[in-house]
């Protein structure tokens, strides 16, 4: 029970004090649940091969662009090269089995570019036969019909 300064039980006072922080602690919940609203994972498929470092920048942009759009990106090629060797077959092989077991877990697949290689065609095919939203966009992040 709430006393006032002398002692004294004021449940008047202590009634609204409680009503206070029993709105303050809602409002923050509120605030809270707002911040962690749903934000879909897509899956970005582009180019690794070739120029390697250009390639890089541009899946960092492409990135960045999902991210702008409310989307979590996930770019295999830029995740794995940071731990295992393109040029060792048996290390790309699994690194391309670990982004497509990746990719079944993204709701869409975003291909960027006008190239595919081979690698991204896997994974392009792998999205259609698991029924993945495939969305195309122009190396500038234009969306184009696939």
């Amino acid at each position: 029970m709430y006393k006032n300064s002398e002692g004294y039980p004021d449940p008047t006072s202590g009634e609204a004090l409680g009503n206070i922080a029993r709105q303050e602690r809602a409002e923050k919940r509120a605030a809270m649940k707002q911040e962690k609203k749903y934000l879909p994972k897509i899956y970005v498929c582009s180019p690794f091969a070739g120029d390697t470092q250009g390639n890089i920048e541009k899946a960092r942009r492409y990135c960045a662009f999902a991210v702008s759009r409310g989307y979590i990106p996930y770019a295999s090629h830029l995740f794995f090269p940071q731990f295992m060797f393109d040029d060792d077959p048996l290390q790309r092989e699994l690194g391309l089995f670990m982004g497509m077991v990746y990719l079944d877990g993204c709701k869409e697949c975003w291909v960027f570019g006008d190239t595919v290689t081979s690698g991204m065609a896997a994974e392009i095919e792998r999205a259609k036969k698991r029924g993945i939203i495939l969305r195309y966009f122009t190396e500038q992040c234009e969306e184009v019909s696939g």
